[in-house]
């Protein structure tokens, strides 16, 4: 390899062979070696016993996480993995299917008509990220397996003996040289297993939790209908009808399912699936869907000669409040990537919205006391929209010229006028304000300090919202508007950074504006633009040398090593007021040494299901929450 930086020969090519790529670089293939990386890999081996179901061969998948937490089986009644020798590969297929990128059944429509793997990467992915995985298959009247690490065969394939029945078993163990944690959550998977068996009608998926010796089972005949009423109870919503629209066809080609009812809620919610598969970020077919709806009621309130004096009927309004599951299958997806959270084909927008917008016509024309009640929903949202517009009106973007008189008085407003270049922390009272404020490089950082505990704002109105003087304050500095007047190109910071004290307190103030901003400001969220801050908890002074521990376990762990001899000297911060300018510089605000936990939504029906039971107007959750996880807790923060 050249030593000269200057230069570019063959020689600086590096060729990965076999699954190192998997390896070297995994979130390309996962998405992250986070908690949601971790769980993806259980979700591909699940996905390729859904196949087998899609395909017809498989009526019952068993999903077992052992006692230790930090490895899972799969096991399916499918055909088995093929164990025959490869043409091509001269190994087992079992051996080629889990070690080699881009092999695999569903290239074709032979194997597969429908399925979500199409990559052919998923179960080598996994056995690439694994420190040790099982292949168990059955079939051809014999039981077979082959073991496997690091995505390298450590056995051949064994005929291990007589064996009447089918089916795959995929046994592995994350490795923690990829994760940074490798433990399961237990209650992730049960949401997941049951989404799916929802999405599969007739589908049974059988969950062992080996840890807790608890066993459940998950089989839906009602398929989506039944999911939509679990998700409406879940959340706590109340419908503004009776009746769902329901709509499903299948021409063999493609297969649509659909389901919806409007609520009493402020916000839009759609879960879209492709083969099974939840597309989190949408894709063609929510925008289909989205399409349909708005379209139907418009065509419905033309047809009818319905208008409103001085309400100009927006399709925000009209979709505010709308809880949808949209459910496609179709031969030949085209995923964003491979962990397939989006789906582009072009053509499933117009499948879709030609399926659903006649039907919903159709259904507002023989069902005019529900299309009355709709429609009454709607036109209290287009009121509240105009409401709420004049309310945030004054809110302004930054720029060289209004940023000195339109801002808060308290706002210690960074030299930059560059969006793309500045970053606001918010901090809780003055002190910690005064501390961060001296700490800060005032070139690119802004410090807003709040007073005290902001607002509750679950189930507030925006106007409600707005007299709360803080979080009005908040409101002027971001410079995005709120509700339907938000736009995230007037953002005047980068990053928006959550730094509140290390204790109860500070934790509660930061769950009451991560509330604030899920209601009123989600864009800032799903735009990878709200972060949290990780002050230190204890300074360790041993000598001239400094060191600062996030929480109790790593101060442990940092003691542990040192001498025994040694003098050591611990201090315990309070709160960030307690730290001076540098040491706040140190540890929490330069970004050569600080860290910063990103803020994300995996699931928004189970964030607005946990902020409801957290913050919500119902004590009795609350109270259910202390009395099941009280047992759980060591210490209390007093």
């Amino acid at each position: 390899m050249s030593t000269d930086p200057t230069r570019y020969t063959a020689d600086d090519i590096e060729v990965l062979e076999g699954l190192d790529a998997v390896r070297r670089r995994p979130s390309m293939y996962i998405g992250g070696v986070d908690t949601r990386g971790l769980h993806h890999l259980l979700w591909e081996i699940v996905d390729n016993s859904v196949d087998e179901h899609l395909a017809g061969h498989c009526h019952e998948i068993i999903v077992t996480l052992h006692k230790d937490g930090a490895s899972c089986s799969v096991q399916d009644d499918g055909r088995g993995i093929p164990v025959d020798m490869h043409t091509k590969t001269k190994k087992s297929a079992l051996e080629t299917i889990l070690t080699t990128l881009h092999s695999g059944g569903k290239f074709s429509s032979q194997a597969y008509a429908r399925s979500g793997g199409l990559h052919g990467v998923g179960s080598s992915v996994v056995n690439a990220l694994s420190i040790e995985m099982e292949a168990t298959v059955h079939r051809d009247g014999f039981e077979w397996s082959q073991r496997y690490k690091r995505g390298k065969p450590t056995t051949p394939v064994k005929q291990v003996r007589p064996f009447r029945g089918r089916g795959t078993t995929i046994f592995f163990r994350p490795d923690e040289e990829i994760f940074s944690k490798t433990t399961f959550n237990p209650e992730t998977i049960k949401q997941h297993l049951e989404d799916i068996s929802y999405i599969h009608a007739g589908l049974k998926i059988v969950f062992h939790d080996d840890a807790r010796k608890e066993k459940i089972e998950y089989l839906h005949a009602d398929g989506i209908a039944a999911y939509l009423e679990k998700v409406l109870a879940e959340g706590q919503k109340k419908a503004t009808h009776e009746q769902m629209f329901a709509i499903s066809r299948d021409d063999g080609k493609i297969k649509i399912e659909a389901v919806l009812r409007w609520t009493e809620a402020t916000d839009e919610q759609v879960r879209s699936y492709v083969n099974g598969i939840r597309t989190h970020a949408g894709g063609t077919h929510e925008s289909g869907f989205r399409s349909a709806i708005s379209k139907a009621v418009k065509n419905h309130l033309d047809v009818h000669d319905i208008k409103f004096k001085g309400i100009a009927i927006e399709n925000g309004d009209i979709r505010e409040g709308v809880l949808g599951i949209l459910s496609v299958f179709l031969s030949e997806p085209m995923f964003q990537g491979q962990t397939k959270e989006k789906l582009n084909n072009p053509e499933m927008t117009a499948a879709v919205e030609s399926l659903i917008r006649p039907a919903m016509e159709t259904w507002l024309s023989s069902n005019t006391s529900i299309a009355d009640a709709i429609i009454g929903r709607i036109v209290l949202a287009a009121r509240a929209r105009q409401a709420s517009r004049e309310a945030a009106s004054e809110v302004r973007r930054k720029t060289a010229t209004t940023r000195r008189t339109s801002l808060p008085g308290k706002l210690l407003d960074c030299r930059s006028t560059n969006p793309a270049d500045s970053e606001l922390f918010i901090v809780e009272g003055q002190s910690a304000g005064g501390s961060a404020g001296m700490g800060r490089d005032s070139r690119y950082q802004a410090v807003l300090p709040l007073r005290g505990k902001v607002l509750n704002t679950e189930s507030l109105t925006i106007s409600k919202v707005l007299e709360n003087q803080e979080l009005k304050d908040l409101v002027e500095t971001l410079g995005t508007g709120i509700g339907t007047n938000f736009d995230v190109r007037r953002l005047r910071y980068d990053r928006i950074i959550l730094m509140m004290d290390a204790d109860s307190d500070g934790y509660h103030i930061s769950t009451l504006l991560l509330t604030f901003f899920f209601r009123h400001m989600r864009e800032l969220i799903t735009g990878k633009k709200l972060f949290l801050a990780q002050p230190p908890l204890y300074k360790i002074q041993v000598g001239t040398q400094t060191t600062y521990a996030q929480d109790d376990v790593q101060k442990e762990e940092m003691l542990a090593a040192l001498p025994a001899n040694r003098k050591v000297e611990i201090q315990r911060f309070k709160g960030l007021g307690e730290m001076n300018a540098q040491q706040l510089k140190e540890t929490t605000l330069d970004p050569k040494s600080r860290t910063l936990l990103a803020v994300d939504i995996d699931s928004v029906i189970e964030t607005e299901k946990t902020f409801m039971q957290l913050l919500g107007k119902d004590p009795s959750e609350r109270y259910r929450i202390i009395m099941s996880e009280a047992n759980l807790v060591d210490d209390l923060d007093v």
